[in-house]
Order: structure tokens, then C-alpha cells, then sequence
């Protein structure tokens, strides 16, 4: 469910590009660095969004350094650590983790159990350590679980559900930017939801599993219907962004929420048209 909150490339400027990529290096090293390679294959672009949203928030102490890794061997890639990336990793590790054990729970995923078991240890000592997000997590995915068992066709309702989780991932801190983070996440979760199942739907329906849009995916105008959905909740997500007092980083972030979030619905929305084109 995650992979959409990504950078639109083509769009960005080099000097930019290398400084988001020296957030998500820092996090993969972070990842390492905390629970090792089973961490590290955790690692997601959305995670990396939070690193540098909550870095430009708040402005935390950055660590510069330069690393290798088995992506870039020859040469050390640089790196841009803080608290924020600390943050970022254990919630990864955290929701990942929980993720795979709802994935075994519904879907009998045995890579999905497998994964979990590795981060199981891992896990506890997060669970001690941010007892009131993790009972959270945990609650929200079991409610996603239930209402997908029960073929829940309120896509709301869905979407909220896992909008909540997103909220507590960026409400990094109980202060006065809470609010409007907490609002962030819950429109950028429901977003992300949207977009997955969107992603999903050809899949799901043939392999029988639940996915919101099954059936509206017959639909004439259901790519448009979908678009819109999106859009509304990227227009609440970008209106909260924009009441926070963020100097640093301003020209990645709004590349990312005012483009490259779309990234993958263009692709997707575009394969399927040529598909359709095909089959006539």
C-alpha cells in the first residue's frame, strides 16, 4: 500500500533531486543501521516524504555524510540524518510489521508471515516505545480487516480508515502543528488508499479478493470518477501543507504533492486506455 508518494522527476531540479535523495539514503541507512537488512528492505518513498516534511517543520539537527551500499558501490552516496529519520525508521519497521500480519491474517500471505516473524523482536521494543501509536495502528488495520471480511462498499469510510493511521505517522509531536499534520495525513492516507485500490482493481477482481472499486470498475467513467476522488482529498491534504511555516525544502514537498503523487495514476490510467484500445 505504499509507493505513491514519490518525487515527479522530470519535474525537479538536479540540486533538489540530490537532496531528497540524500533524505531517502539517510533513511535506508538509518533502517540499517537500527534493525538491519530486514529493516532496510522496508523502506518506502512515503516514509522519505515524512523525513523531509517533518525536517523542514521543525528543523532538527542534520547529520551530513557520505555512505556505499550495495546499490552504489563504486562511489558514496551522500547522507542526511536527524531525530525525524530515527522517527521515520521505527515507523516503518512498525507499520510494515503490522501490515504483513494483517496480509497473513486475510490473505494467508506466507511471505507476509515470514517477513513478520523476522521483525517480530524488532517490534516489541517499538511497541514499548510508542505504546499509544502502535495500539492505534493496530486498531485501524484490524477495523480495515473487519470491514473488508464483511465487503464494506462505503469507500469513505475505507479510505478514513486508514487516513487515521497516516495521521498518527506525521503527528511526530503533541504541539501546536499537530492539527494541521494529523489533517495532512488523514487526506494524504485516504489518498493513498484510494490510489492503491485503484492500482488493484484489475488484480483483486480476478483473483477475487476485496477492492473498493469492484464494482464500479465497470463503469464508462470510472477513471474520471476516481481522478476526482483523488483530487479532492490531494486539494485538503496540500490546503493543511500549506498553513505550516516551512522555509526549507518547499520546492521538493510541493513537487511531490502537487505532481509527483500522480505519478503512478497517469501510468496506470494510461496502460489501461491503451489496453482497452487494444482489445478493440
Amino acid at each position: 500500500m505504499f509507493g505513491y508518494v514519490v518525487l515527479n522527476k522530470p519535474e525537479i531540479k538536479f540540486k533538489d533531486f540530490d537532496l531528497y535523495r540524500s533524505f531517502y539514503c539517510g533513511l535506508c541507512r538509518e533502517l540499517k543501521d537500527r534493525y538491519g537488512i530486514s529493516g532496510q528492505i522496508s523502506l518506502t518513498y512515503d516514509m522519505t516524504f515524512v523525513v523531509i516534511l517533518l525536517s523542514a517543520l521543525y528543523e532538527p539537527v542534520t547529520q551530513k555524510g557520505e555512505t556505499r551500499c550495495i546499490i552504489h558501490p563504486v562511489h558514496r552516496q551522500p547522507v542526511r540524518r536527524n531525530e525525524v529519520t530515527e522517527y521515520a525508521a521505527d515507523m516503518n519497521v512498525l507499520l510494515t510489521y503490522y501490515k504483513c500480519r494483517d496480509d497473513w491474517d486475510d490473505e494467508k500471505k506466507i511471505t507476509a508471515l515470514g517477513y513478520s516473524k523476522v521483525l517480530q523482536g524488532k517490534v516489541r521494543k517499538l511497541d514499548q516505545k510508542y505504546p499509544e501509536k502502535s495500539r492505534r495502528i493496530q486498531k485501524y488495520l484490524a477495523e480495515l480487516s473487519t470491514m473488508e471480511k464483511a465487503g464494506e462498499k462505503d469507500i469513505d469510510k475505507m479510505s478514513g480508515c486508514f487516513g487515521k493511521i497516516m495521521e498518527e505517522i506525521l503527528a511526530w509531536k503533541s504541539d501546536v502543528w499537530e492539527s494541521s499534520l494529523r489533517r495532512m495525513g488523514f487526506f494524504l492516507g485516504k489518498f493513498i488508499y484510494l490510489l492503491d485500490a485503484y492500482d488493484d482493481v484489475e488484480e483483486d477482481i480476478k483473483n477475487k479478493n476485496y477492492n473498493p472499486f469492484s464494482e464500479q470498475y465497470i463503469m464508462e467513467a470510472f477513471d474520471e470518477q476516481v481522478r476526482q476522488l483523488l483530487i479532492m482529498m490531494m486539494a485538503q491534504t496540500c490546503r493543511e501543507f500549506e498553513k505550516l511555516p516551512i522555509i526549507e525544502y518547499t520546492d521538493i514537498l510541493r513537487n511531490i504533492l502537487y505532481s509527483g503523487v500522480w505519478v503512478r495514476f497517469e501510468m496506470i490510467h494510461k496502460q489501461r486506455k491503451e489496453s482497452g484500445e487494444k482489445k478493440e
